[in-house]
């Protein structure tokens, strides 16, 4: 079952339960308000260094190191595995730090595919000062152990709220958002890709239908609404916005374009040299959100030199 639930999308919705391996994450979780029910554990040792008024929660089960072995994909196992409920954001309590220094910028996910990919998108999201992470549906999850390997805890330092169809993505945003999206086709009409990390789903300036545009299900012919573009290091700093990172594999979809065009959204154009074909998805990302968080630090330092606290 320890296996099934590392390794099973299906099996941990199922039971609604997640594994976590490692002190430092388990650590995070238990401070952050997850409930955990099972520690597997190959020496004392490994208890030790977690907060102990919460072991009590939980069945404390000493196992072989080699069974722990066996059962995880890590290449150096940590002798230690959490086997939690599987966490709800609106019951978590996220790192004062963390809230204090949040922005008003949220980021979307659409169609990241890639465990790596997602986890370390959700590091840069926490560490860029994110308010909150949406995933649409098509997006691995990000209780997979590689996401939870690759986001280093950044899943207990902010809102995730995943599997979300596109329906319902405005009612998880705040009143007002305007929605960009990263791009790199270049406004001035030099060639480039249409997504952060797509080749295949290039958005043209004007709408048209777009077979390119066609997704797992079929869809083709959708017609892709025009927005304006701008380089990303240019001020787009109305707010509060929130920002889509398209999948490795197609790129935007028609529905974040669509989602962007209602909120008077632009394009966020990271230029790249003409021949290279486009951006992976996790860099974009921390390229787009931590310019924000240095266009509001100026604007704030602007700000107290027009209004000096006195």
């Amino acid at each position: 079952k320890v296996v099934t639930l590392a390794k099973s999308k299906k099996f941990r919705d199922h039971h609604g339960k997640v594994l976590l391996e490692g002190h430092r994450l388990i650590k995070d979780a238990l401070e952050a308000g997850a409930v955990p029910q099972t520690f597997f554990f190959s020496t004392m040792e490994h208890l030790k260094e977690l907060p102990q008024a919460k072991l009590k929660q939980a069945s404390l089960v000493k196992v072989k190191f080699e069974d722990i072995k066996s059962w995880s994909d890590l290449i150096t196992p940590r002798g230690l595995i959490g086997i939690f409920s599987k966490p709800d954001h609106a019951k978590m309590s996220y790192p004062a730090a963390q809230l204090t220094s949040s922005l008003p910028l949220l980021l979307i996910c659409d169609n990241i595919r890639d465990p790596g990919n997602l986890g370390t998108i959700l590091r840069s999201a926490a560490g860029a000062g994110c308010e909150k992470v949406l995933l649409t549906k098509g997006c691995v999850d990000p209780w997979e152990p590689k996401v939870l390997r690759a986001g280093m805890g950044a899943h207990f330092r902010l809102p995730i709220i995943a599997n979300l169809d596109w329906e319902s993505v405005p009612s998880n945003l705040p009143a007002g958002v305007q929605v960009c999206v990263a791009d790199n086709k270049d406004p001035t009409g030099a060639d480039g890709a249409g997504s952060a990390d797509s080749p295949e789903a290039s958005v043209e300036s004007k709408p048209r239908a777009a077979p390119e545009h066609e997704d797992e299900e079929g869809e083709a012919g959708v017609c892709i609404p025009e927005l304006p573009a701008q380089y990303y290091y240019e001020s787009w700093t109305q707010t509060p916005v929130a920002v889509v990172i398209g999948g490795e594999t197609h790129g935007l979809s028609p529905d974040a374009l669509h989602l962007a065009a209602s909120t008077g959204g632009k394009r966020l154009v990271i230029p790249v040299v003409p021949g290279v074909d486009s951006l992976n998805s996790a860099i974009a990302a921390a390229i787009v959100l931590f310019f924000f968080q240095l266009l509001q630090r100026h604007k704030q330092e602007d700000e107290r030199q027009k209004f000096p606290v006195v």
